[in-house]
C-alpha cells in the first residue's frame, strides 16, 4: 500500500500551473506515494496518472486563467472609471520636495526621514525615483484609492 503524502482539498492546490501539478504529481507517483484528493472530479486516492486526475489538473488551469482574466478586466475597468489601486501614496508632492531638497543639503536619509515622518525605506524610494525619473510619469494624477 503506498504512503499517502497529502490531502489537497482540490486538485489545483498541487501546484501553480498545469506543468507544474503534472510534473508534482509524476513525482510524487514516482516515489509510491498517493495523492487523496478531497473535493471535486479528481476526488478520491490516486497512486498513478489517470485520465480523470489529467482532466482536473487541466480543468483548474483553466479555472485559474479565468479568475486572472476577470480581476484583470475588473481592474481595468475601475482604471475607466478614474480609480488607482493599490496602496495610497504616503509621500505628497510637499513631502517629496521637502525630502529632495534635505538630501541636496547633504542630509542623512535618517534624519530626513524621522524630519518628515516616513521610514528610512520611503525617503530611499524617493531618492531612487528621483533619480531615475519614474516617479514623474508613473505616479497617478488622481488621489482616489481602489479599495
Amino acid at each position: 500500500m503506498p504512503q499517502v503524502c497529502g490531502r489537497p482539498r482540490t486538485a489545483d492546490r498541487l501546484g501553480r500551473s498545469l506543468l507544474e501539478r503534472l510534473i508534482v504529481v509524476t513525482d510524487l507517483f514516482q516515489r509510491g506515494i498517493a495523492v487523496k484528493v478531497l473535493d471535486g472530479i479528481a476526488q478520491g486516492e490516486h497512486t498513478e496518472r489517470s485520465l480523470i486526475l489529467d482532466l482536473a489538473l487541466a480543468l483548474a488551469e483553466d479555472r485559474r486563467r479565468d479568475v486572472v482574466h476577470k480581476t484583470r478586466l475588473g481592474l481595468d475597468a475601475a482604471r475607466a472609471r478614474g480609480k488607482v489601486g493599490g496602496r495610497p501614496w504616503v509621500v505628497d508632492d510637499d513631502k517629496r520636495a521637502v525630502i529632495l531638497a534635505r538630501r541636496e543639503k547633504g542630509k542623512s536619509i535618517r534624519v530626513i526621514a524621522s524630519a518628515v515622518d516616513v521610514s528610512v525605506g520611503t525617503v530611499s524610494g524617493v531618492l531612487a525615483e528621483a533619480a531615475t525619473g519614474w516617479f514623474s510619469e508613473q505616479r497617478p494624477k488622481s488621489d482616489m484609492v481602489l479599495t
